[in-house]
């Protein structure tokens, strides 16, 4: 969803966009966040007797434990090993990763700016990254229902030469390749449920994976496993929007105090296979659109990246601060995909993948602190 940001500033001048983030943060400092032990007794509260009768964790322990295999958690783990190398010194690296492989859970086809794979990897191309189609051409659409006006100039922010059309979650299964060439410790299937603290409970020591054969009441059932602590002298958490792991933490160290609230918004994708005489597809091409379908007053954009063989990616990005309760942004979606600009893209191919996602909006005002005792926020 990569530029939909410049959209939506144009779109949050408006009053009402303004005193809806007023009223957010009125709620954020009318409620601050508890202490550790209180939120850490509200969260994860299981009767006395359940607790007492669980069996204690195994544990596996290493220098870095990163909660999270997408770009950021996958890149910090092959940085980490290369200072390693650089300084002769063993550094034992964990990746935790719910999805069943590495990639799995990543929807994003993306404009992919190359700038920190080149520092990262430099002979990346040579190495076999998965950057395949060359961003060709930017164009600008305004939307109205029946009608495209395409811009006349294009910002200088959505200008996208040198950048690559690509699909993140090829990019990252490529990532968890080259980080298990450098000894990462990669754990697909393993879902992190539970941050673990010190024994003073002012210190990140870990992460706990789920426990598997608890019945409804929360006793245990006779295929119980408990879940596994993986430690670590420091913890990344590279969950992306929401992690439930981080929030806790952000809750329990406070990270979000001296930072507005943050603001989010839904982005919508679909991966089309376009049909092979369809004269409207044109690999390389960058579209952004505004307007249409959404109302003046919901921010948000569209987008269509002409990938390589034959794939369209088309997606648009919503603002969840709309105050119509009825807006829909899966039946704006479909709004846009039949406007007459875009059905003939669309028309006589396949939708292969779709998916949906939050999506962070508040800006550099809204980032928290990123590091506490024991980790870092990637």
């Amino acid at each position: 969803f990569k530029h939909h940001f410049y959209f939506i500033m144009l779109s949050r001048l408006s009053h009402r966009a303004w005193h809806r983030v007023s009223r957010i943060h009125t709620f954020h400092h009318t409620f601050p966040s508890t202490s550790l032990s209180a939120t850490a007794a509200s969260l994860f509260s299981t009767s006395t007797t359940v607790m007492d009768e669980l069996p204690e964790r195994e544990s596996m322990e290493f220098d870095v434990v990163i909660v999270g295999g997408g770009p950021a958690g996958l890149t910090s783990a092959i940085k980490l090993k290369q200072l390693a190398q650089q300084h002769d010194t063993e550094l034992e690296v964990c990746v935790v990763e719910k999805g069943a492989e590495i990639g799995s859970h990543i929807m994003s086809g993306n404009v992919f700016n190359p700038i920190a794979l080149n520092e990262l990897i430099p002979d990346w191309k040579e190495q076999g990254a998965p950057l395949h189609q060359a961003v060709t051409k930017d164009e600008l659409w305004y939307l109205s229902e029946g009608a495209c006006i395409p811009s006349p100039f294009i910002p200088s922010n959505l200008r996208n030469d040198g950048n690559y059309i690509i699909s993140l979650s090829e990019l990252c299964r490529w990532l968890g390749e080259q980080a298990e060439a450098l000894d990462v410790v990669v754990l697909p299937g393993f879902s992190a449920s539970e941050p673990l603290y010190n024994a003073q409970g002012n210190a990140l020591i870990g992460v706990a994976t789920s426990d598997l054969g608890l019945l409804k009441d929360g006793s245990i059932g006779p295929n119980f496993e408990r879940g596994t602590a993986i430690l670590g002298r420091q913890t990344i958490l590279a969950e992306g929007c929401r992690g439930s792991i981080s929030e806790e933490v952000m809750k329990a160290f406070n990270l979000r105090s001296d930072c507005d609230p943050q603001i989010y918004g839904i982005g919508l994708k679909e991966v089309w296979q376009v049909a092979e005489d369809n004269p409207h597809y044109s690999p390389g091409l960058v579209v952004h659109g505004l307007g249409y379908p959404t109302p003046l007053d919901v921010y948000g954009g569209s987008f269509i990246y002409h990938g390589a063989d034959g794939q369209i990616l088309i997606g648009m990005v919503i603002g969840l601060e709309y105050s119509n309760p009825y807006l829909s942004p899966y039946h704006e979606f479909q709004k846009l995909k039949k406007h007459p600009k875009i059905s003939p893209l669309l028309s006589g191919g396949e939708c292969i993948g779709y998916g949906a996602r939050a999506i962070n909006e508040g800006g550099y005002q809204s980032v928290p602190r990123l590091s506490f005792p024991g980790g870092v926020l990637s």
